[in-house]
């Protein structure tokens, strides 16, 4: 425990300031966590050629990094890149010649990891441009769910929301997750930022609050496929970088989303 409050406190420290100043520097301090993020998928799978992860690193920098000052979400990634993509991994089986080591599953595999990483750390730096006020409040959805549905669930949680995936989860913590993460992030957007009517914001932080939920189970069941506790020890305490952003990163892509279609 001592361990993991120390490297809560470190991460504070280093993230508030970048948060706050932003521009290039923020933009590279994501650029940086999202390549840690991609090296803590691909180390999951053993039979993938150097050659291809080096190629996986620098596409998913080119997406993270790609338009990531348009408030235009549907430019975070288009047709031609992902076509251009297919193509490249779909020679990588060909050129490789042993299927036994490297076939079109590792290759498509790698090229939904490659996207992935790339656009939700995309959205990452995205949401900054539009503001540090949206920002804040999407860690505050994130952060407040994951909080008191871990009080909830030692509290009250006797049925466990999803067993085979995350064993520690109940329903009675995901409720009580949701429902405190809704009212804690929606009196910071009234107050902070405004602009929106209550019923609303109040729709909105309950969404996202479910998939900050839905994040953190996703990732949780890529663990529990390939036998892993936490997809690195990166963060003494914690995990790595995808087991400390794997609910921010869910609320952030649906609040993208929601500026997109509103």
């Amino acid at each position: 425990m001592k361990k993991r409050v120390i490297s809560a406190i470190v991460m504070i420290l280093i993230l508030t300031p970048i948060l706050i100043v932003g521009d290039i520097y923020y933009v590279f301090f994501c650029s940086i966590l999202g390549m840690m993020a991609l090296w803590e998928m691909l180390r999951l799978e053993k039979n993938i050629p150097n050659s291809m992860k080096i190629f996986c690193y620098i596409w998913c920098l080119f997406i993270i990094l790609h338009e990531y000052k348009s408030i235009e979400y549907q430019n975070a990634l288009n047709l031609p890149i992902i076509l251009l993509m297919f193509l490249i991994f779909s020679i990588s089986v060909i050129i490789n010649g042993d299927l036994k080591k490297y076939n079109y599953k590792d290759s498509v595999w790698l090229l939904i990891i490659t996207i992935l990483i790339g656009v939700l750390f995309n959205s990452i730096i995205r949401i900054r441009y539009i503001g540090l006020q949206y920002t804040v409040y999407c860690l505050i959805v994130a952060v407040s769910t994951d909080t008191f549905a871990y009080i909830g669930g030692r509290l009250f949680g006797k049925k466990k929301i999803s067993p085979n995936i995350s064993p520690n989860k109940t329903i009675a913590g995901s409720v009580i997750g949701s429902i405190i993460g809704t009212i804690v992030a929606s009196i910071y957007y009234y107050f902070m930022i405004s602009g929106m009517k209550v019923e609303m914001l109040l729709l909105l932080s309950f969404v996202l609050s479910i998939l900050c939920q839905c994040g953190d189970l996703f990732f949780s069941s890529i663990k529990r496929y390939y036998g892993v506790k936490d997809f690195s020890n990166l963060i003494p305490g914690h995990g790595g970088i995808l087991d400390r952003l794997d609910s921010t990163l869910f609320v952030v892509v649906g609040f993208l989303l929601y500026n997109m279609f509103i």
